[in-house]
């Protein structure tokens, strides 16, 4: 029996399984399982060579942006109002079978905007070349799930779903919170060699119990860990983290066609969290699109500032949580990997300081559109200076000091 039936098998078993306490272990097994096989799934067949025939394309830009959705969606059009690159559309399904990439000039960044081939329900499994088309949105900043109005409910669900079963989690909280400057872990985990599985919560779980985290570490054959809960989390939650390669990314819902449903259907859909409601056909509601884009990805743009000349607006250092870190020290390796060595402090105006200009260090983050003047440190005269200077040439050491020669007598 292959991985897909197996797959299959177990969640017929789910299906059939009443959700009640007696059967809540049972189920939690289960989705240990289907997690492991799942993860199986993914993995490169053994024999096989490092190379595929995928989509991948070469990473440009300040940021990157997946379009994902159903054949017939609007996904080409979107790109070619967006970014002004040709990508064909017609009105048969599967037109466009390659990733075509785009560039979208927007506050002075450039964002690489891709579309991607339609996928369909199945996705995971392999079907329709899907799961190199989930690959691609793995290495991105933001997924843009466009969506039919007429139809979207439905194919929302698919569309997650199938994201979901690969390791992809929309619009979800990761497991480990960084928040001024700390690691904050939802769920600790870690791995020991001896010493059995330690279970501690710090308030009540109403989800897990230790009995149930015992049986998904045994079916990951783990039997000395550590497990600490700082919330209540579910089980996906914990197999998450066990797992370990998860990929938490934000995602915003385009509903396109709009103009083909009523009023009042655009303003249910308008009104949901994440979603924006465009047109294509009419060019409606782009801007606001782009805004959106904008506001979830959280680019930073840093302008530099050399002392006594006015800053440089032309062509700004953008930073991003996702990608490095938004603090001072993170601009300085961005300029150069060897310039924080050199830092004495910095000087920042913006939103992000105090007063005009603010003394900051290395751990200030920034803020959207902050000018920075970077102060190095002098370097040191050897000897004193003036009058104090000496140009003695003599060892510091007496034992190091060459005796004379005697004189001939």
């Amino acid at each position: 029996m292959g991985i897909i039936e197996r797959i299959k098998e177990i969640e017929a078993e789910m299906a059939r399984t009443q959700k009640n306490k007696a059967t809540e272990y049972h189920l939690g097994q289960l989705k240990a399982k289907i997690a492991k096989l799942r993860t199986q799934l993914l993995e490169p067949p053994k024999g096989s060579s490092a190379g595929g025939d995928g989509f991948e394309v070469t990473q440009f830009g300040h940021g990157r942006v997946a379009l994902i959705g159903f054949p017939s969606v609007g996904k080409s059009t979107l790109l070619t109002m967006l970014t002004g690159t040709h990508s064909e559309a017609a009105s048969y399904e599967f037109t466009t079978l390659a990733c075509i990439p785009g560039i979208i000039h927007y506050n002075d960044t450039k964002i690489q905007l891709l579309d991607l081939p339609g996928i369909i329900e199945g996705a995971s499994e392999g079907k329709g070349r899907g799961r190199q088309v989930i690959a691609v949105a793995k290495s991105s900043d933001l997924v843009l799930m466009v969506l039919d109005a007429s139809k979207s409910e439905g194919h929302r669900q698919i569309l997650t779903r199938e994201l979901e079963s690969v390791g992809l989690r929309l619009n979800k909280r990761p497991p480990q919170v960084i928040s001024f400057l700390t690691v904050v872990c939802v769920i600790y985990f870690k791995k020991k060699k001896t010493g059995g599985i330690s279970f501690n919560s710090t308030l009540p779980l109403t989800h897990v119990d230790e009995k149930l985290c015992y049986q998904i570490l045994h079916e990951y054959k783990i039997h000395n860990a550590e497990v600490l809960f700082r919330e209540d989390a579910t089980v996906d939650d914990l197999i998450d983290v066990i797992e370990g390669n998860r990929k938490y990314i934000k995602c915003v819902y385009v509903y396109n066609k709009i103009d083909v449903i009523g009023i009042d259907d655009v303003d249910k859909l308008a009104q949901r969290p994440n979603s924006v409601v465009i047109s294509c056909n009419l060019k409606l509601n782009l801007d606001r699109l782009l805004s959106k884009m904008w506001e979830e990805m959280g680019l930073v743009r840093v302008y530099t500032k050399a002392q006594g000349q006015q800053p440089d607006f032309s062509d700004p250092v953008v930073l991003s949580a996702d990608r490095g870190g938004c603090t001072v020290e993170d601009f300085c390796n961005h300029i150069h990997r060897n310039l924080i060595k050199d830092v004495k402090y910095v000087l920042v105006w913006g939103t992000s300081a105090r007063h005009y200009p603010q003394h900051c260090g290395l751990g200030h983050v920034l803020q959207d559109e902050d000018v920075v003047q970077i102060v190095k440190k002098k370097e040191k005269e050897e000897g004193g200076r003036g009058r104090f200077k000496s140009h003695s040439t003599a060892p510091a050491r007496i034992s190091d000091r060459q005796k004379k020669v005697p004189l001939k007598t």
